[in-house]
């Protein structure tokens, strides 16, 4: 695994920007087989609801979104991290739909961005205080990452 991307694994050889488009439906349909009657039950004690794994892809996507764009913007910015569970304190209660719906626009957002930057932008370099020095190709290759490892999580859900 990559210390860079520590979702490299995820990775199943399709184009990364392919799965970026794919995520948000794939996520759609997952949930409607999971159901409304289940997708706010956690699965454990301590681990995230299908709903609470959508509000988190929602965060993510903000993330990663203000960090491609100061890539961009800036020359070689460093990342600011966060803390994934101190976000997660303000997911009870919404509803999947909600932030299915915030991460899909988001995501349509961030990919018009991903569309225009690449290639050009790829090898522009930005530094994570914990991984070091990446790319703007890093940065979306992570992102892919991130949805095959949550994606997976929520079929793993729909069929329990």
């Amino acid at each position: 695994m990559s210390t860079l991307n520590p979702y490299d694994t995820f990775l199943d050889g399709r184009p990364v920007q392919d799965i970026l488009f794919a995520t948000t439906n794939a996520v759609e349909h997952v949930l409607a087989v999971i159901g409304d009657d289940k997708v706010a039950t956690q699965p454990a004690p301590g681990k995230w609801s299908p709903a609470e794994i959508v509000c988190h892809l929602a965060d993510c996507e903000i993330a990663f979104g203000f960090r491609l764009r100061q890539t961009l913007a800036e020359e070689g910015p460093v990342m600011q991290p966060f803390d994934q569970e101190k976000w997660a304190a303000t997911y009870a209660g919404v509803p999947a739909s909600q932030a299915l719906e915030a991460f899909t626009a988001m995501r349509r957002w961030n990919l018009r961005l991903i569309s225009a930057a690449l290639p050009e932008a790829a090898g522009r370099v930005t530094t994570h205080p914990e991984r070091g020095t990446m790319t703007f190709q890093t940065i979306v290759e992570t992102m892919a990452g991130h949805d095959l490892n949550h994606l997976g999580q929520l079929q793993k859900l729909a069929r329990t």
